[in-house]
Formats: structure tokens, sequence, C-alpha cells
């Protein structure tokens, strides 16, 4: 049988990247520069997957990637040298850490785990004669890209590459300077300023809101340990808000109890979460909208699509139920579990040791990285405390708006992650069936909020906005 026929081969954009003078910042400050690099990794590496690429290797201070799309690879890289740029304004400058990055399209050998080819041996060099900040891409990546990207490209003309047999046509991207101005614009940026506002509930609770991006409104309901400010800068919200931040001028708001809003509250039950909802939105002056609740979310957002059905134009539905835990059927085993949990919470939550807290968190997040998981113990103890976190908890599980799933008239899209660990998957099955004429969507992951790297985010993002655009 001939070896060669089982060799696959496939048409891929190839970035490489790796940081310029690593060895001599390793030198001068090892374990400086170790901690430095991680947390640049922890903001850089996400960007691939959310470009649609797949990581192949991240060996010391290097990053290969391979993309089906080579304007996706592009982008990717133009945003990793702006966000790259911001990180380093603080910095001194023989400690900043400078990427530099190489882009080709060619033909390339995989098996099940790695590629091979003279297409990622070139994505190489060009990484190689990069400026640190810069980009340099062959010809093939800047013929399909020069018309689709905003960016000043310059010629560098053929280079002899080392092992390279053929001279290669070869473009810069120019670094980007924070002095004069960014040398690149990925189309896709977003600008996630925000001015926090504040309004009035019913009931006198004061509600902290913003607004971020710009298009038709997305109003997100609030859900339990969410803080306008912290979000923006967490690896468990900030990749979600952007997304949606692309597109729409998406409005969100901390509950009463949490983040900015009140945090010391009389009332903390499922109406006053509707009523609160409500003056959000009259506050925001927004006549009609689109929809979106996620988790406890889901609930409230039904009772007001129910309630006011000409103001909501899409309602997008994510991790949900429509009956509370305390509702559903639960074994002992499980009530004693849930008693332990809001025991747990109440005298463990505001804790400095976040052993407490990592219980919650692993039903949350279970997929998560040590990173993730350390943000989302912090997010936890910085928007609520464990009184009002308890409190929360109980009322979520007396929730029950099943008698009025069959009264929603607004076309509902409903998505749950089919192995998460925290809302059961038939609970949201149950909730989208109750709907007249919703659609349902099964996600790939275990996480109740999903993680910018894992495929059930990019899954949401795209059933949402072909969704919107009905």
């Amino acid at each position: 049988m001939d070896d060669h026929s089982s060799i696959k081969r496939r048409l891929a954009a190839i970035l490489a990247a790796d940081i310029a003078g690593y060895s001599r910042l390793m030198g001068e400050d090892e374990a400086a520069t170790v901690r430095d690099l991680k947390g640049h990794q922890a903001v850089v590496l996400p960007l691939v997957g959310r470009y649609g690429g797949r990581i192949i290797d991240t060996a010391g201070d290097g990053i290969l990637a391979e993309f089906p799309s080579v304007i996706n690879a592009t982008e990717c890289a133009v945003e990793i040298q702006t966000i790259m740029a911001t990180r380093n304004e603080a910095v001194p400058e023989s400690r900043r850490m400078l990427f530099r990055i190489g882009i080709n399209l060619g033909d390339v050998i995989h098996d099940e785990t790695r590629i091979y080819g003279d297409g990622i041996n070139i994505a190489a060099r060009l990484e190689g004669i990069a400026e640190p900040g810069g980009i340099c891409i062959s010809r093939q990546v800047f013929d399909q890209v020069s018309r689709a990207l905003k960016a000043d490209f310059q010629a560098l003309g053929p280079r002899t590459l080392k092992n390279i047999a053929q001279p290669v046509d070869v473009f810069a991207i120019a670094p980007v300077d924070r002095g004069a101005g960014p040398g690149v614009t990925a189309p896709n940026a977003v600008d996630l300023k925000q001015e926090i506002r504040f309004c009035t509930a019913p009931d006198g609770v004061q509600l902290a809101y913003s607004m971020i991006g710009q298009g038709p409104p997305l109003m997100k309901t609030g859900n339990w340990m969410t803080h306008l400010e912290f979000d923006l800068e967490s690896p468990i919200w900030r990749h979600l808000y952007r997304e949606l931040a692309k597109d729409h001028t998406l409005v969100r708001y901390d509950p009463r109890g949490n983040g900015l809003s009140d945090r010391t509250v009389d009332e903390i039950s499922f109406d006053a979460f509707v009523s609160d909802l409500e003056a959000v939105v009259d506050a925001a002056g927004i006549t009609r909208f689109a929809l979106l609740g996620i988790s406890q979310g889901c609930a409230v957002s039904i009772a007001y699509a129910v309630r006011h059905p000409e103001r909501v134009s899409h309602l997008i539905l994510y991790g949900g139920y429509a009956m509370g835990w305390n509702k559903r059927a639960r074994s002992a085993a499980q009530k004693d579990e849930d008693a332990a949990m809001l025991t747990l919470m109440r005298v463990g939550w505001g804790k400095e040791n976040a052993a407490f807290r990592q219980l919650f968190t692993s039903q949350f997040i279970p997929g998560g990285t040590k990173e993730q998981a350390d943000w989302f113990n912090e997010l936890q103890r910085m928007t609520v405390s464990g009184d009002v976190a308890a409190r929360i908890h109980e009322a979520n599980g007396e929730t029950d708006v099943t008698a009025l799933l069959p009264r929603v008239s607004v076309p509902t899209l409903v998505l749950h992650a089919r192995d998460e660990a925290r809302v059961p998957f038939e609970a949201g099955r149950r909730m989208a069936a109750g709907i007249p004429g919703a659609r349902f969507v099964t996600l790939q992951g275990q996480n109740h909020l999903f993680l910018e790297t894992e495929p059930a985010f990019g899954q949401f993002l795209e059933h949402t906005r072909a969704f919107l655009a009905t």
C-alpha cells in the first residue's frame, strides 16, 4: 500500500509569533518574565479561538496557530498587536514584551494533532524578520487581505529566508505606535468605554446601568454576580460583551444587591427583579429592543416579554429555566446538597480563602483554567455579599414562570449547553418546548457561563446573530 495515500493536505493560514528579546528578558529576571508572559498569554491566546483559529503549539514564548480564513488570521494578528501595545503602555521600555508575527498562506500536511510543511516554515521565517510589535505577511496573504483590512502595508520586496528554496515576496504591517496612533486597525474593534448611570427602582433601590457599542439596542437582563466595571476586564464576561457590542448598543445593569447597584436592599424577589428591568429600560430611553436573558435572567426576561410584547423584538434565552431549583423534583440527597450550599454561601462567601467559593465556581465553569477560576472566585467576592448571594439563590429557587410560557408572543431563541453542570439541560429544553414557536439550539459544552475558547461560545454567537438578523 502507498504510504502517501494516508497523508492529508489542506490550504491553511498559519500564524507564527514570538517575543522579541525574550532571552534577554529571561536573563535579567526569569521569574518576572515568566509571570508577565503568562499574563499576556491569558489575554492573547483566546483571540485565536475567537477568530476561528486553532492553537497548534505554545512552547516557550512562541505561538503557532492555523486558521481556515487568511483574513481572520490577519485580523487576529492585528488585535494581538493592538492589545499588546495597550498592555505595554505602563511598562518600562526595557521590560516590554513585543510580539513579532508572521503569517503565510500555504499547503500543510496534518495528522490528528500536528501540522507540517513549508507553509509553516515560511510563517516562522516571516516572524523572524518582523519588527517588534509588527507583522510580516507573504504575497499570498497580502493578495487576500489588502482590500479587506484597513492597514498600513509596506512592500519589503523578495526576501531570501533561511531553508526556504525560493525568495518570498514580503509585506509588513506597521507596528502599533500608541503615541502616533495605531499602524493597523482591526475592522471589528469595539470601543468598550462606558458611561455608568443610575436609575431608581419603584421601591427606591438605586440601579447602575451602562451602554456600550453602536447599533440596534440589545438589553441584557440582570443576573447575579455582575459588576459593570469589573466585567469588562474579566475573562468570564468580557468576550461576550465585546462581541455583542460589535453590532448593537448593549445595555447592561447590575441587579439589586450586586456590583455598583445598591448592595444592601430590603426586598429580593422575582417580582422585584422584573420591576428592576422595567426601570432600567425606561431610564435608558429605548422603546423597542432585543432582550437577552442568561441563567436566572431568562425567567425575568420571559415575564417582561409577556408584560410588554410591543417593546421586545427578539427574545434570546441562554442557560435558563422556567422553574427554579426548589420547585423541581429533587431527591433527598439533592435537597441536602442545596441546604448545605446555602449555608456555605452565608458563612464562607466573603472570606479571603476562596475554598468556599471554589465549590460554586466548579458548577459554573468546570472546564475553566486556573486563571479563569481565580477570576470567577474574585468576581463572587467583589460583586455580592454572602448573605445577599444566599437570598438571591433562594429567590431563584422559588421562581416559576411555567404558566407564562404559552403567553410569550415574540420570536424566541433558546440555547443550552448539553453537558452543563449548573442548570440541567432538561430545564432548558422544557422551557423552549413551552414557548410557542421557540427555536431550540443545543450547544456543545459543560460550562454554565461559556468561555471564550470553547466551541459553545462561537455557536452561541453564530445562532444569535442569525436570529437577530431575521
